[in-house]
């Protein structure tokens, strides 16, 4: 008993090791560490893999719709048709023509029928993507929200998905054409061409692009989750989310022009590098969440439960067989009786 107690205090007494010094020492990296013990505890790896497969199957349906636009377009533009009819003729290796052209002409004529089928798959794929993204970050925030019915779910998950598509694509299109209304300004001014300029522009993409993602995560971090939460805890991990995007996005793209070098990277890299960037892009949303999750407003502190007033009871011990007094009693018959018996069998003896 001396030897446990000793060893239990000899542990409270042990110094803090090195990290834990250093944790103490700087917020931001006890912050990470803490927003990495969530995001383990709380399954994000296995939710990113969710999100990644809705991701990557949304991709098919979305195709089956572009081919419906391309063959509405064609459809309505003779003159396109046939201009991309002889670009296939004239640039496709000799063979492969007879094969593709009859695909246009396919898309074309069934345009209606592959334009409805994309879509309702993209409905699906959408709305199991938007709902594998809502219970994720629940799950980051340590919510446990009352579900509620599949109808009212189905229908606010599409309309939240509508409107980060919106979002999305508004963004994007904000810092494209700002970036070309400064380029065109830059021009009317006689300065497109210097170096300084240039340098300025691509600054001026960058920034904006960054504001733009730290919109879209701010928006996602503190609206999609079942609960909502505050801008003002999520402003933070959303600069985190916005850099980290850049980053990956800047990764993806030269992972790109590297694997179109070859046959094979042509043919299945853009697909691999899709499914990595997908993952990768979910796994940054949801430890962003765990990081506005962790920050120190944010964290749940409950005090320590007093236990109860003891409460001693007597033990009661219930036995089957029969008391002592009852013993006793039995006992004696017993004698009586067997004394009775034996005057009886010696009787006998002398008749």
């Amino acid at each position: 008993m001396t030897s446990s107690g000793t060893t239990a205090e000899t542990a409270a007494d042990a110094p803090p090791s090195w990290f834990q010094r250093l944790r103490d020492r700087h917020l931001w990296l006890d912050h990470m560490v803490r927003a990495g013990e969530r995001y383990t505890e709380r399954h994000g790896d296995h939710y990113a893999g969710a999100i990644t497969y809705f991701s990557v199957l949304a991709l098919f349906p979305l195709i089956l719709v572009a081919v419906s636009g391309l063959g509405y377009a064609l459809f309505l533009q003779p003159d396109l048709l046939d201009q991309l009819k002889t670009g296939i003729k004239n640039n496709v290796p000799p063979g492969l023509d007879a094969l593709l052209l009859p695909i246009v002409d396919n898309a074309i004529e069934n345009r209606s029928s592959i334009g409805i089928i994309g879509l309702l798959g993209a409905i699906y794929s959408g709305v199991g993507w938007m709902s594998s993204l809502r219970e994720a970050l629940s799950e980051q925030w340590g919510q446990v929200p009352q579900a509620p019915p599949i109808y009212k779910r189905l229908v606010f998950d599409l309309l939240t998905l509508l409107g980060l598509g919106v979002a999305m694509v508004g963004s994007f299109a904000i810092t494209g054409l700002a970036g070309g209304f400064a380029s065109s300004v830059l021009d009317a001014v006689g300065i497109g061409e210097q170096t300084w300029a240039v340098v300025l522009l691509q600054v001026l993409g960058v920034v904006l692009g960054l504001v733009a993602n730290w919109l879209i995560f701010l928006w996602v971090i503190a609206r999609l989750p079942r609960e909502h939460a505050t801008f003002r805890s999520a402003a933070r991990a959303a600069v985190l989310g916005a850099v980290g995007f850049e980053v990956l996005k800047n990764v993806i793209t030269i992972y790109l022009r590297i694997v179109v070098d070859s046959p094979t990277g042509r043919l299945i890299g853009p697909f691999v590098g899709l499914l990595v960037f997908a993952f990768f892009v979910s796994r940054l949303i949801l430890f962003v969440t765990a990081w506005a999750a962790t920050a120190r407003e944010n964290e749940a502190r409950f005090p320590v439960p007093v236990p109860g007033p003891a409460v001693i009871r007597s033990e009661i011990v219930v036995h089957d067989g029969p008391s002592s007094r009852a013993a006793a009693g039995l006992l004696g018959a017993g004698a009586v009786a067997g004394l009775l018996g034996g005057l009886a069998l010696l009787g006998r003896r002398r008749d």
